[in-house]
């Protein structure tokens, strides 16, 4: 059996070929952490080819699995796949092509038994054999839905399984190649959504707070503009006064309940969360940041008020401590609205100048 065994391959698909370099970067780095997020859903010992794109060749030498057992790590792969989505779809801040439409990726998988062998290339264990083709051309057939596990009848041997899940039903198809045809069935995943637990609270959110400053501005551009230059990490610096830099970004796609670490003029370092986001470009935009220990927040409405006109609050708050509140007003309430005010100012020729990605 040393060259018979098991080739399986998910693949993702939904997401359309951008030409905007920001959603390029972003869809590139939502795939790869979910291929990086599928391999490390592997439960079954198998062993990974090669990244193909938007799929992943697995393999694993011996036997035919038991279809029950292989069902389960389809499970497991389809659910932490959709899991991720979910979460990033509720979290997200990043408003353009590739990060709104990620909710609608979808896994599809092919599971097929066969001969084929291994060579090495360097520290790659290549696969080949004509059942490496019959997998790979499996990915390209004639069902209309996008999320499905497709079993080859060499996998199957006898008639499709009972008993995975109540839900399941089997269809039969043949694809046909160059070489002969290929009976598959093949069973939908999609009712596998509807099973996923709902997404946690990040729980970061000042609880019992109070208002001590709140500064406004208004700028002649668009709410959509003005968000993209307050959202986005990398132009903080360059208007917020005291904001030497900000990194160790936890996701390079930060959304609610990501953490990064303010680098401050004066030397120190303060991390903070992304503790809430809430977005509506046609009445306004809103995210809050609170500090690690939260001691603090800041929180950042965009509203619009015409089609090339919006308006810029922040607000900062405190835990509602009488004694902390009264030192706060008594030694540095007074500095920090005048830093907050000047740094509105110098907001202002950024977003001026600010390109707009397109359909952000």
């Amino acid at each position: 059996m040393e060259n018979q065994g098991l080739l399986f391959i998910p693949d993702i698909s939904g997401f359309t070929r951008f030409v905007n370099e920001i959603e390029i970067e972003h869809s590139r780095h939502i795939i790869q952490q979910l291929l990086e997020l599928l391999i490390n859903a592997n439960e079954s010992g198998l062993e990974v080819s090669e990244v193909e794109g938007d799929a992943i060749l697995f393999y694993k030498f011996g036997s035919p699995p038991d279809l029950a057992q292989l069902y389960k790590q389809v499970e497991k792969m389809f659910r932490e796949f959709h899991r991720y989505l979910v979460n990033y779809n509720h979290r997200k801040i990043c408003q353009c092509k590739a990060c709104v439409s990620a909710i609608d990726l979808t896994l599809k998988v092919i599971s097929h038994y066969g001969e084929f062998t291994t060579y090495q290339v360097k520290n790659f264990s290549k696969l080949i054999g004509k059942d490496v083709i019959v997998a790979h051309q499996l990915l390209k057939n004639d069902i209309e839905q996008h999320e499905y596990w497709l079993v080859t009848d060499n996998l199957l041997r006898d008639e499709p399984p009972a008993g995975l899940a109540q839900w399941m039903t089997w269809d039969a198809a043949t694809k046909q190649t160059e070489t002969g045809d290929i009976s598959f069935h093949y069973t939908h995943l999609s009712e596998l959504r509807n099973t996923l637990p709902p997404d946690p609270d990040p729980q970061i959110e000042l609880n019992n707070k109070v208002k001590m400053i709140s500064v406004s501005k208004e700028f002649d551009t668009d709410i959509k503009t003005l968000t993209y230059t307050v959202v986005h990490f990398e132009f903080r610096h360059q208007w917020q006064i005291g904001v030497k830099g900000i990194d160790e970004v936890e996701h390079f796609l930060p959304g609610v309940g990501s953490r990064h670490r303010h680098l401050l003029d004066n030397g120190k370092e303060v991390m903070m969360y992304t503790s809430s986001f809430s977005y509506n470009p046609e009445q306004n935009v809103m995210f809050s940041e609170t500090d690690e220990k939260r001691h603090n927040a800041y929180y950042y409405t965009i509203e619009r008020l015409t089609d090339r006109r919006a308006r810029l609050t922040i607000d900062y708050y405190l835990p509602e401590n009488f004694v902390r509140q009264w030192l706060f007003r008594l030694k540095e309430k007074e500095k920090m609205t005048a830093r907050l005010r000047a740094s509105l100012e110098r907001l202002e020729p950024i977003v001026m100048n600010m390109v707009l990605p397109l359909d952000f």
